[in-house]
């Protein structure tokens, strides 16, 4: 069971800020996934192949075929900010 600290730490981790109620509500609806997982962890799965999908899905995505790649000129193009030839990317917390 999941308990009120532990929702209070991944919501810090989060940056989410909780209200009591929903502090408890977590708890409770964190609690019964991880009890629906357990469950599942009992099951013989041996024999069951792993999945990507819940049912079956044909042609969803195309073929991945190696293709020429973009001039890096215009890929920057539409970046918001470039440096030394590349994507700027705001350093953490800055």
């Amino acid at each position: 069971m999941i308990d009120r600290d532990e929702v209070l730490h991944v919501a810090r981790l989060a940056r989410l800020a909780l209200s009591d109620e929903e502090v408890e509500r977590m708890a409770r609806e964190l609690s019964a996934v991880l009890d629906h997982i357990e469950r599942i962890s009992e099951l013989d799965l041996e024999d069951v192949p792993p999945t990507t999908h819940v049912i079956d899905v044909a042609g969803a995505l195309r073929e991945d075929e190696p293709r020429p790649c973009l001039p890096r000129e215009v890929v920057l193009e539409q970046a918001p900010a470039v440096e030394d030839g590349g994507f700027l990317v705001p350093s953490p917390g800055g």
